[in-house]
């Protein structure tokens, strides 16, 4: 199964313990702030959904442990977007990060390593990443990742009920070429 490193961190297969890791995480108010609400029930069947795609596929959602610091500070994530967005068929970078490792680089460092293996090991032409339009913390990570925003492109989540402040949805695209010559 496919690992992928950096100076700081390690995105890696789950292991058992990660599952409780991941329902907490998921559970804490500032990390849900942005997601609709889920069971602790439904985020152990998550995590074992993930799991299997990553083992199926050698990508998908890893566990982003900060080495020397956590064995889990969350996850990152590369997966082929759902059917049912406008946008499909398209490859999507994304990341759920613990509270306490926020504003240390961590997302942005993970999702690099990401990126470079979806576009130099899968041979995407193009990635893309989504928040809802409330989510300025993950649309500052998309920037930094040198991704620029195609604001004709953003959209209402299907999956999001109507009148929700998180169906209002923002979409950024990296092309492969941009990544190479020099995305920051």
């Amino acid at each position: 199964m496919t690992t992928l490193r950096t100076a700081r961190l390690t995105l890696r297969p789950w292991r058992d313990d990660d599952v409780a890791a991941w329902a907490a995480m998921s559970q804490d108010p500032r990390v849900a702030e942005f997601f609709p609400p889920r069971s602790p029930e439904q985020h152990v069947r998550d995590a074992a959904l993930l799991r299997a795609r990553l083992e199926a596929n050698g990508y998908g959602w890893w566990v982003l442990e900060a080495n020397h610091v956590a064995p889990f500070a969350g996850i990152i994530a590369l997966q082929m977007v759902p059917d049912d967005l406008v946008f499909a068929p398209a490859m999507e970078v994304g990341w759920r990060l613990r509270s306490e490792y926020w504003g240390r680089g961590y997302a942005t460092e993970g999702a690099r390593a990401a990126l470079r293996y979806g576009f130099d090991v899968l041979r995407q032409p193009e990635i893309v990443a989504m928040t809802a339009a409330v989510n300025l913390r993950s649309q500052r990570v998309m920037e930094r990742l040198g991704m620029q925003r195609d604001a004709a492109a953003d959209f209402d989540h299907p999956r999001v009920a109507e009148g929700d402040r998180l169906r209002p949805h923002v979409l950024y695209r990296l092309r492969a070429d941009a990544f190479a010559n020099g995305s920051p």
